[in-house]
């Protein structure tokens, strides 16, 4: 019976202080597993406005060099590096010439990817970016060249139109095409030219 008793006091299980210790280190992994994914989330968002103001750059760069608008331009030399369709150059990025300003500036050497006049870049999110003369619906604003991300995150919508405009869905210079509701995308977010 001692012998026996001897085993149990052997076969003594984990105690507090190591149960203690791998609940720290478990809740270490998933801090920073949680960590890891907000940062992710944060560069994809730094992205979004960073291609926003890369367009701008390629398009203002190119309305610098030729005087016309990417997509726009109505003369075969321009841009010289290739063959392209011709816009009807009247100073606004259309429904119809929206992908062509896309290959013109591909052309020029001012953005990278090859595009064929019939697509657009994709944004972190996987969606298309799209540049054109438009009003956005609900916005009050004029009409105006802008970029416009589709199937963008919601909540990602709200932060940059907080930080860099007014926050409201339907005002200012960044706007959605709907509010910007938890758990959903919004169709079509617009940012101004």
């Amino acid at each position: 019976m001692s012998r026996l008793q001897r085993v149990r006091k052997d076969q003594a299980g984990f105690t507090l202080v190591e149960i203690a210790i791998v609940l720290v280190i478990i809740g270490l992994l998933i801090g920073g597993v949680l960590k890891g994914q907000a940062m992710v989330q944060n560069a994809k968002v730094k992205r979004v406005v960073k291609l926003a103001d890369e367009l701008r750059a390629g398009v203002m760069t190119f309305y610098d060099k030729y005087g016309v608008y990417p997509g726009d331009e109505n003369l075969a030399p321009i841009p010289p590096n290739g063959a392209d369709a011709e816009g009807n150059g009247n100073g606004q990025i259309e429904a119809a010439e929206r992908f062509e300003a896309f290959r013109d500036m591909s052309l020029a050497g001012l953005i990278s990817g090859t595009y064929n006049g019939a697509n657009a870049p994709t944004h972190p999110f996987g969606d298309t970016v799209e540049i054109q003369w438009i009003n956005p619906p609900g916005n009050t604003t004029p009409l105006a060249h802008y970029i416009m991300f589709y199937n963008l995150p919601a909540d990602v919508c709200l932060e940059i139109d907080t930080k860099y405009d007014d926050g409201n869905w339907q005002t200012g210079s960044i706007s959605g095409s709907a509010a910007y509701a938890n758990g959903t995308n919004v169709a079509t977010f617009y940012m101004l030219f």
